[in-house]
């Protein structure tokens, strides 16, 4: 949709990417990490000053407490952070259960794993169907994917949720792989890391990364945090994935962890929280149907009211006639006929160009 949205020259609100810059300091301290000749590989499970900073995060943010040397890895990105994270842990004929909507890597990265991928539908309000969580889980179950805040829903799981997911893992023996790469982007609730709670410290793994806390989803630097004995398993499969990610950008976002203060994640929170409610209200406006997100920087909106067209035509339609461009809906489901009416906004822009595309939105109808 991407390259799509570069043909017709439409405001590209598919692939999830701020257009405004990183924080100052990130990028001064990338310049000097490069001036001071930082250029050469290192430590493969991350660079010792970005570990430190990472477990000094976590213990002043969730009380949790992170031996830097023996459990933080530094990938390139949540993305291989996750692929490893897997494979490290889950065997052939395992099976993993996914809910959907779905961020498009998890399903197949269980395949990768030569795994079984077990999809079971989150809703994007109300609860969820803690029965039917149940009934995914088995003796073949070696992990459950979390991604809280959700993407591509938006939905923030509850503490009574992830004590129901906690009760499971524990019961069956499984992983909590967790996706957190939004957990400073919520409007509603709060973020809680699963690993906090009781009995699950040694049983979860704790993805996480630079991208979208700090709107530099280009330097490709993830987090795992995991306890020692998972850790060994996942570094070695990262080191043969990656080696590592780029040295001068570990010690960069090092500073930046070091430096910014609650004030700048109240400001992420406040920023993105008035970017919601323009593309949310226009939306509604223009006759699509959707939930204000309650966490992330998403909104799968349903536009059947509009158009009769498949998602993916719907898409491309809306890039070339008005400018804007979605991620049609199938991409987040196991059977493309679940997402057919449903396409993903990406509201991570300025204010001014989310005004732009709310505009062109509203001609839609006509």
């Amino acid at each position: 949709m991407t390259r799509l949205a570069n043909e017709h020259g439409a405001i590209n609100l598919a692939q999830g990417f701020p257009n405004f810059p990183c924080p100052d300091v990130l990028k001064e301290a990338a310049a000097r990490a490069i001036r001071d000749d930082v250029n050469q590989y290192a430590i493969t499970w991350g660079a010792a000053r970005l570990r430190n900073a990472l477990a000094a995060k976590y213990q002043d943010w969730y009380r949790m407490a992170i031996d830097p040397m023996t459990q933080v890895t530094v990938t390139c990105g949540a993305t291989e952070a996750m692929a490893s994270a897997l494979l490290g842990v889950v065997n052939p004929g395992d099976e993993v259960v996914v809910f959907e909507p779905f961020y498009e890597n998890y399903g197949p990265d269980a395949i990768l794993c030569d795994a079984k991928p077990v999809f079971v539908p989150m809703p994007p309000e109300g609860q969820l169907d803690l029965d039917r969580l149940a009934r995914a889980f088995n003796a073949k179950t070696r992990a459950i994917i979390l991604c809280t805040p959700n993407n591509p829903t938006g939905r923030v799981l509850t503490r009574a949720e992830l004590e129901a997911i906690a009760e499971l893992c524990q019961r069956y023996d499984a992983f909590a792989v967790t996706d957190e790469i939004y957990e400073h982007i919520y409007y509603e609730g709060e973020h809680i890391p699963i690993a906090t709670l009781p009995g699950m410290a040694d049983r979860t793994i704790t993805i996480s990364g630079a991208s979208k806390t700090y709107s530099i989803t280009g330097w490709r630097i993830g987090t795992i945090v995991a306890p020692p004995d998972v850790t060994d398993a996942i570094r070695k499969v990262h080191d043969f994935l990656t080696v590592g990610a780029p040295a001068p950008l570990q010690e960069a976002l090092a500073v930046g962890m070091e430096t910014l203060g609650q004030a700048y994640y109240d400001g992420l929170k406040r920023d993105y929280r008035r970017r919601r409610e323009i593309l949310c209200t226009g939306l509604l406006a223009a006759g699509f149907k959707c939930t204000p997100p309650q966490g992330a920087y998403y909104v799968m909106a349903d536009f059947s009211g509009l158009s009769e067209l498949p998602d993916d035509e719907f898409s491309k339609w809306l890039t070339a006639a008005h400018g804007v461009a979605p991620v049609p809906g199938a991409s987040f489901y196991s059977r493309a006929e679940l997402g057919r009416k449903y396409v993903r906004f990406a509201f991570c822009k300025t204010e001014d160009l989310l005004q732009q595309a709310v505009e062109r939105l509203q001609r839609v109808r006509d």
